[in-house]
């Protein structure tokens, strides 16, 4: 709009005022636009914009005036925005997927120590057999190692933190698992008993199995504990029901049938079956109760309790020795002709297997550390073969494979069947619009070529 105006003060003085020219564009979709721009749009120097000059003649669509200026000021404010918060987004997904890496890389060489330190508990222990046969003495005594995990804790407790407690604090915050009051002498007879009888039953059973069979065999039945697990949290904690872990319930049970009738349901291979079945089984009792009274524990609390089991196996359960010694169940000469070397090696295995385990699932994702354990079969049957020279039946293969694949079933998550199939929705989506631009980049293509040949198509009336 062009004005002009006299003077605004000194009587009455004629106005004279040009009214707007409005020129209109003709044949031009959309709005009609000015074609003389308001002088609050001038630049500083009195000069209109050029591009905004050339934009105006040219009538270029959807021009208005001002529209170069208004677009350079959208285009400086998103470079002033964009590169802050694209950086700021690509250090948090950097940061994300690194930590997602790193703490792959650390499940999967955790999987690697635990397979390992089982696998040499396991060989470990049948060398000490040829020597030492006294399975009771040496799963007494490996338990009592279990006293050096709560200062092995606490060692790396005040290495990592900054907030310094001494062991006694310490100690007494992580009692807490017992309850609010820590541990009393009541709350320790209640709490520790049953569990440290399961965790000797446990290793007894295991150990007096590797006396009747093979290092392979035991450590596949012993897999078996986490259909037991399973049954047991689904009876007694009444979790949820899932027909994939049923079925995975059905073929461990199949596998240990089918261990026992490899060898013809007698002798040895029966005992033994019977033997790490019973391992597997208070192995599920000890965890499900564990969840079930204590529920879940952080590492230190843990340890806690670990050390506290070993501390009660020390008093309360050496006197099972004794006895087993004074009747000759088992006896052994001076405790300087004991294989100490042996034995201080399958405790000290033992021990790392135990702190991989809670450290794991602490650390990385548990179900590494459940593969880590089920990589000990193919670990001990490759060290059966290669070193005892064992000679594996078909059927002995068939039961093994038969249990590990139920144990791989149960490892599946509660959701994975809803998770399976919004995945397998989402690709079919994403196959479909693939398609779809496939298609329409193919019509494009055809009609550009048909416009390039002078190809002309006239609607029919």
């Amino acid at each position: 709009m062009i004005s002009t105006k006299g003077a605004e003060s000194g009587g009455d003085q004629p106005c004279f005022r040009l009214e707007p020219l409005n020129t209109h564009l003709p044949d031009k979709a959309g709005d009609s636009h000015l074609l003389f721009r308001d002088p609050s749009k001038v630049t500083d120097n009195g000069v209109q914009d050029i591009e905004d000059r050339i934009l105006r003649i040219t009538g270029y669509y959807g021009y208005y005036p001002g529209y170069s200026s208004h677009r350079r000021e959208e285009g400086s404010d998103s470079h002033a925005d964009t590169p802050g918060s694209e950086a700021s987004e690509e250090g948090t997904s950097y940061q994300t997927c690194a930590n997602a890496v790193l703490k792959v890389l650390g499940g999967l060489l955790l999987v690697l120590c635990v397979s390992f330190s089982w696998v040499g508990t396991t060989q470990l222990v049948q060398l000490t057999f040829k020597s030492f046969s006294c399975p009771f003495f040496v799963s007494w005594f490996s338990t009592n190692w279990n006293i050096l995990l709560f200062p092995l804790y606490y060692g790396g407790h005040v290495v990592t933190t900054r907030d310094k407690q001494t062991p006694i604090q310490r100690f007494r915050e992580c009692s807490r698992l017992f309850g609010e009051d820590g541990m009393t002498l009541k709350l320790f007879l209640k709490r520790t008993a049953p569990f440290s009888i399961l965790w000797t039953l446990t290793n007894y059973l295991y150990l007096l199995a590797l006396r009747k069979l093979t290092a392979t065999d035991v450590s596949a039945l012993y897999c078996c504990h986490k259909a037991f697990v399973f049954l047991l949290s689904w009876i007694v904690l009444k979790d949820r029901f899932m027909g994939v872990r049923i079925v995975a319930a059905i073929m461990a049970i199949t596998g240990i049938v089918m261990m026992a009738y490899a060898d013809g349901f007698h002798g040895d291979s029966i005992i033994g079956v019977a033997l790490a079945v019973g391992s597997a089984s208070t192995s599920a009792l000890y965890k499900v109760l564990f969840k079930m009274f204590l529920g879940s524990a952080n590492l230190g609390e843990v340890a806690h309790f670990l050390s506290t089991m070993g501390i009660f196996n020390l008093i309360f359960i050496s006197f099972i020795p004794l006895i087993l010694y004074f009747t000759k169940v088992e006896h052994w000469g001076s405790l300087s002709s004991l294989p100490w070397g042996y034995l201080c090696g399958l405790a000290g295995l033992w021990l790392v297997f135990n702190i991989l385990v809670n450290l794991g699932v602490v650390l990385t994702y548990p179900i590494l550390i459940s593969i880590g354990t089920l990589l000990s079969v193919p670990g001990n049957a490759v060290v059966d073969v290669l070193k005892h020279e064992v000679i594996f039946s078909v059927v002995h293969l068939a039961a093994t494979c038969i249990i590990c694949l139920g144990f791989l079933l149960l490892l599946l998550p509660e959701e994975w069947d809803s998770v399976t199939l919004r995945f397998l929705a989402t690709f079919a989506d994403k196959k479909s619009e693939e398609h779809s631009e496939e298609l329409t980049d193919s019509s494009i293509h055809t009609h550009s070529r048909s416009r390039a040949n002078g190809a002309v198509s006239i609607p029919m009336a």
